[in-house]
C-alpha cells in the first residue's frame, strides 16, 4: 500500500479517485503542529532550538494517529501537500512526526502539482523528488522570526502601553501605512480652484470644451483660484466666437494584463466584486480543490505552455482571427521579491466557461476571463484632441475624445482601478476640421476643491504592501484580518480607518522601535528569507543578525517607567493631539481650569486602565478628560456640557467611558445615558436629545395593532415588534423610518427566521446525506457550522478558511451527541449531605494572637 498525504479531505477524495486502489490518501488538516504559544518555544541561546507540539484539538490528534497507523502498514509514503513553502513545511512536519513515532516507511518521496486534475496528479506521481531543505529552512526562519518578534514585543506593550494587545512583524508595518495615510488626510488643506467649460454643438452632436488658456496665459489645474477670476473667464468665453484651429488624431494601443497572481486576484476581486481578501482566498481554495483553477498562492504571471496553447485554441474558436496575436504573449513580474516558481492563477480548462454557483462562480468567471484576455490581441484606440481659439488668440478651448477602433482583449475583460484620473478622455467627438465654427450652447464656471489622498481599501493596501516588498501575498488576507480582529482599524464604506489604539501602537513602535517598522527593514527581511529559500544563505544567520539588535532594544524599553513612555509619546504626538487652536489659546490650554480660575492647567497625554486619554496636570483637582485621538476645542471634549434639555431643565453632558463616548441626562442612578454612534459625524445637542428619547414609536402595526419601536442596541439600530426584530441600515434610519418600510423590514426578517438566521453564510461547504446544506457562519462568539438544526462552534485553533465538509460533519455529529446545552439552574439538586461536625475555630495568626493577648492584659 502507498500512503499519500495532502492537506484537506476534499483534496484527498479527488486524488484517491485519480490514483486507484493501490493508494490510500489521507488529509493532514493543514499544519499538524506548531510552536506552543508560550515563552521558550524558540530558544536563541540554544542555537535557535524550536519546540513543536501537535495541535491540541482532539480531531487533529486523532488524525495524526490515523496517519501514523496507516504509515506503519505502508510500503511508500508520498507527501503531496501544496507546492509552496507552507506545503513543504507541512510535509516536513508529517515526516518528522512519523520518524519520532517510528512509523516512517522506508521509502519517502515528495510530489507537487499545480492543479488537481487527473493529468496533473498522474504526471506528478511519475516525477517524485526529495523534500526541499532550502524551502523548509526558509519556513523555519520565518516562523521563528515571527515568534520572536511577537513574544518579545507583546509583553513590552502590555506593560508600557495601556490598552495595547499585541504586535506582529508584518501587521505592524501594514498598520503604519494606514495610520500615516490617516495623518496625511488630517494635515491636508483643501485648495479652491475653478474650471470653465463650454457646451458646444457641431453637426447636431454636443461636446464639452475646457478653457485651457485665458488672457494669453496657459491654465493649469489650480490656475483659477477664486470665483471672481472664474466669472471673468466665463464672460470672456461667452463673448467670443471660437474657431477650430487644430484637430489632432493619434492612434494608440492598450495591452492586456497578465493572468492573476495572489495579490492581483485579491485586488481585482475587491474592486469588481467587493470581496474581502480573506473571502477571496476561501473561494479560490475551494475552486482549486475542486480542480477548477490552478494553485492560488503564487507570484508568477506566466502560464504553462500547454495552457497557453489551449487558451489560444479557445480564443480562435470563440472569435475571428483578428483577436488572436500571431505569437503567444509572455509576461514577467515587476513586483518586488516575487517568487515565480509557480504558474499564474488560471482555469484548468479553457473549455469550461462557468463553474460553481454564487460567489464561487463569480470568482471563477473573473479568473477565466482574465487568463483568456491575457493571450488576446491588444485593443486599438484613437485619441482626438480639438483646439479652438477666439479671433484674438488670447483664449483657447480644448476638447478631447477617445474611440475604440478594435476592442481586442476588451471584448472579454477590462481591468478596473482604485482611483480615476481627472484627465480621462471623454467619449466620441463629432467630426471637425480646421476652420469649423461650432455653436456655443452655454458656459459654466464650476467650483472645485482639491481632495486629500484616499484612505486605503483592501485592494490598494494589498497593492502597496506588494510594491514595498512587505510580507507575502499569501499572508495579506490573514494580516488584514488580524488588524480588524484586534480593533486597530475599522472598515467604513470599504475603506480603512485607523482606530485610536492603532494610532497609539504605531506611535509607540515608531518612537521606540523605529527600525522594526521601517518599510525598507521589513522588505529587507523578506529579501533575506528569499535568499534562504534559494539556498544562498543560512536561516540561523538571519535570525542571529535580527536577535542581536532586537533583544537589547526590547530589554532597554522594558526598563523604562510607563510614565516615562507616556511622556515621550506626549511629545512625539504633540502635533496630532494638540493642534493650534482657533481661539488663539495655547494648544495645551485646559478649559476646565480656565473656567474655574485655576492656575497651571495644562493638558498632557495620560495612560489609564482602559487606554490612553488627554488629562490635566492639575488632577485630581481638575477632572478634565478628552479621548485620545480627539483633538479639539474645550467644547468638543468628552467630559463637557453640551447644553440643557428644555423639557426637564437638566444638563446634557458628553462623557467618555470604558466603552467609548456617551451622553448623559441628569446625575446619579436616575441619569439617562446613550452611547454616541460612530456614523453621526455632525453630533450636536439636537442629536443628543434624539438619542436620549429612544426608543421611538413608529406606530401601530396594521395587522397586530401592537406598537413598532425603533431603537439602538448592542448590535446596532433595529426595529422591534411583538418580540421580533429587524435590523436597520444606520442610526439616521432609526428616526426616519416610516410605517411602510418598517412593516416590510419586519416581514423580511420574519421570512428569514429572524436576524441571525438571515445572515449570509461565509461558505456553503456541501450537503448532508439527508440533503441539508452545511454552512460556515460567523456568530456572536466566533465562526460555527450548521446543518440547519445543530450549530457547532469551531475550535479556536481551527482555521475556518481551511475547513472542509467532512470536518464540519464531524463537528456537527459531536455536538449532536452531547445533546442540548443545559440552562443555568437546570441541574438536579444533589442529595442532602449529612451534617458535618462543627469545625474547630481556625488558629489565629501571630499578629492576631498578640493583639488578643495585649487586650487581655489591659483587662
Amino acid at each position: 500500500m502507498q500512503l499519500v498525504i495532502v492537506e484537506s479531505p476534499a483534496k484527498a477524495k479527488t486524488i484517491e479517485k485519480y490514483l486507484g486502489k493501490d493508494f490510500k490518501v489521507l488529509a493532514s488538516y493543514g499544519h499538524v503542529r506548531d510552536l506552543p504559544a508560550k515563552d521558550g518555544s524558540v530558544r536563541p541561546d540554544e542555537d535557535f532550538a524550536m519546540d513543536w507540539e501537535v495541535y491540541a484539538d482532539q480531531r487533529n490528534r486523532a488524525q495524526v494517529k490515523a496517519i501514523a497507523d496507516a504509515a506503519k502498514k505502508a510500503d511508500r509514503l508520498i507527501l503531496a501537500t501544496d507546492p509552496d513553502r507552507e506545503g513543504e513545511a507541512i510535509s516536513w512536519h508529517v515526516m518528522d512526526l512519523l520518524k519520532k513515532r517510528k512509523a516512517l516507511p522506508a521509502e519517502v518521496e515528495r510530489v507537487t502539482f499545480n492543479a488537481i486534475t487527473k493529468q496533473a496528479v498522474t504526471d506528478a506521481m511519475k516525477a517524485p523528488r526529495q523534500l526541499d531543505q532550502d524551502l523548509i529552512d526558509a519556513y523555519l526562519g520565518r516562523r521563528a522570526l515571527d515568534y520572536l518578534f511577537g513574544f518579545t514585543l507583546s509583553p513590552v506593550l502590555w506593560r508600557k502601553l495601556p490598552g495595547a494587545k499585541s504586535a506582529g512583524r508584518v501587521q505592524s508595518v501594514a498598520l503604519r501605512l494606514i495610520c500615516e495615510r490617516e495623518h496625511e488626510i488630517e494635515l491636508f488643506v483643501p485648495q479652491e480652484y475653478w474650471s470653465v467649460v463650454a457646451r458646444m454643438e457641431h453637426d447636431g452632436s454636443e461636446f464639452d470644451a475646457r478653457l485651457v488658456q485665458f488672457d494669453g496665459k496657459k491654465l493649469e489645474r489650480l490656475s483659477i483660484g477664486d470665483g471672481t477670476t472664474a466669472e471673468a473667464a466665463k464672460m470672456a468665453v461667452e463673448s467670443e466666437r471660437f474657431t477650430v484651429e487644430e484637430v489632432e488624431t493619434k492612434p494608440h494601443k492598450r495591452h492586456p494584463s497578465p493572468p492573476f497572481t495572489t495579490s492581483t486576484l485579491q485586488q481585482e476581486a475587491a474592486r469588481k466584486l467587493g470581496y474581502s481578501a480573506s473571502h477571496t482566498m476561501r473561494l479560490a481554495q475551494s475552486l482549486y480543490e475542486a480542480g477548477a483553477i490552478t494553485y492560488m498562492r503564487t507570484d508568477g504571471v506566466q502560464m504553462d505552455g500547454s495552457a497557453i496553447s489551449a487558451c489560444r485554441r479557445a480564443i480562435s474558436d470563440r472569435f475571428d482571427g483578428h483577436y488572436l496575436p500571431e505569437k503567444p504573449r509572455h509576461y514577467s513580474t515587476k513586483a518586488k521579491n516575487a517568487q515565480e516558481a509557480h504558474e499564474a492563477i488560471r482555469p484548468t480548462s479553457f473549455t469550461t466557461e462557468r463553474f460553481g454557483s454564487g460567489d464561487e462562480a463569480k470568482l471563477y468567471d473573473l479568473v477565466f476571463k482574465r487568463a483568456m484576455a491575457s493571450q488576446m490581441e491588444s485593443a486599438r484606440m484613437e485619441r482626438t484632441t480639438v483646439t479652438l481659439r477666439d479671433p484674438t488668440g488670447r483664449h483657447e478651448l480644448r476638447a478631447t475624445g477617445q474611440v475604440v477602433k478594435f476592442p481586442g482583449f476588451l471584448a472579454v475583460y477590462s481591468e478596473s482601478f482604485d482611483e480615476k484620473s481627472d484627465d480621462e478622455d471623454g467619449g466620441l467627438l463629432p467630426f471637425m476640421k480646421s476652420g469649423d465654427l461650432p455653436a456655443k450652447k452655454g458656459v459654466e464656471a464650476t467650483q472645485h476643491f482639491t481632495q486629500p489622498p484616499p484612505r486605503f481599501s483592501e485592494a490598494s493596501l494589498v497593492k502597496r504592501l506588494e510594491e514595498l516588498g512587505i510580507g507575502r501575498p499569501s499572508t495579506y488576507a490573514s494580516t488584514i484580518q488580524t488588524l480588524r480582529d484586534r480593533e486597530y482599524v475599522r472598515m467604513e464604506k470599504n475603506r480603512f480607518f485607523a482606530e485610536d489604539s492603532g494610532r497609539l501602537l504605531t506611535a509607540f513602535l515608531e518612537r521606540f522601535f523605529p527600525r522594526y517598522v521601517a518599510y525598507d527593514f521589513t522588505a529587507g527581511m523578506e529579501d533575506e528569507l528569499d535568499e534562504v529559500s534559494g539556498g544562498r544563505t543560512e536561516w540561523k544567520r538571519v535570525l542571529e543578525a535580527f536577535w542581536r539588535d532586537f533583544k537589547p532594544k526590547s530589554d532597554e524599553v522594558m526598563l523604562r517607567q510607563p510614565s516615562e513612555v507616556t511622556e515621550v509619546l506626549d511629545e512625539f504626538l504633540a502635533d496630532y493631539l494638540f493642534p493650534p487652536r482657533a481661539d488663539g489659546h495655547d494648544p495645551r490650554w485646559c478649559p476646565l481650569c480656565a473656567e474655574q480660575n485655576r492656575e497651571g492647567g495644562e493638558l498632557h497625554l495620560r495612560g489609564g486602565r482602559f487606554g490612553a486619554f488627554i488629562g490635566c496636570v492639575n488632577y485630581p483637582e481638575c477632572t478634565f478628560r478628552r479621548k485620545f485621538g480627539q483633538p479639539g476645542e474645550g467644547d468638543g471634549s468628552e467630559d463637557s456640557v453640551m447644553g440643557t434639555d428644555s423639557e426637564t431643565g437638566l444638563p446634557v453632558e458628553r462623557k467618555t467611558g470604558r466603552f467609548g463616548p456617551y451622553i448623559q441626562l441628569g446625575e446619579g442612578k436616575e441619569a439617562k445615558r446613550a452611547s454616541i454612534p460612530k456614523d453621526l459625524p455632525d453630533f450636536d445637542l439636537e442629536w443628543a436629545l434624539k438619542l436620549l428619547a429612544l426608543p421611538r414609536v413608529v406606530g401601530a402595526h396594521p395587522e397586530s395593532g401592537l406598537e413598532i419601536e425603533a431603537a439602538i442596541g448592542r448590535y446596532g439600530p433595529y426595529l422591534k415588534h411583538d418580540g421580533k426584530y429587524a435590523k436597520l441600515a444606520n442610526t439616521r434610519e432609526v428616526f426616519d423610518v416610516g410605517m411602510n418600510r418598517a412593516v416590510d423590514l419586519l416581514a423580511q426578517a420574519g421570512n428569514r427566521g429572524g436576524a441571525r438566521a438571515g445572515r449570509e453564510p461565509l461558505k456553503v461547504l456541501g450537503k448532508t446525506e439527508a440533503g441539508d446544506e452545511v454552512k460556515l457562519m460567523e456568530g456572536r462568539y466566533g465562526p460555527y457550522v450548521t446543518d440547519g438544526t445543530v450549530n457547532a462552534t469551531l475550535p479556536r485553533d481551527k482555521d475556518k478558511d481551511a475547513l472542509t465538509l467532512d470536518e464540519a460533519l464531524v463537528l456537527i455529529a459531536d455536538k449532536a451527541a452531547k445533546g442540548p446545552v443545559k440552562k443555568k439552574g437546570a441541574r438536579k439538586k444533589a442529595p442532602a449531605k449529612k451534617k458535618a461536625p462543627a469545625k474547630k475555630a481556625a488558629a489565629k495568626k501571630p499578629a492576631a494572637r498578640k493583639k488578643a493577648a495585649a487586650k487581655k492584659a489591659e483587662g
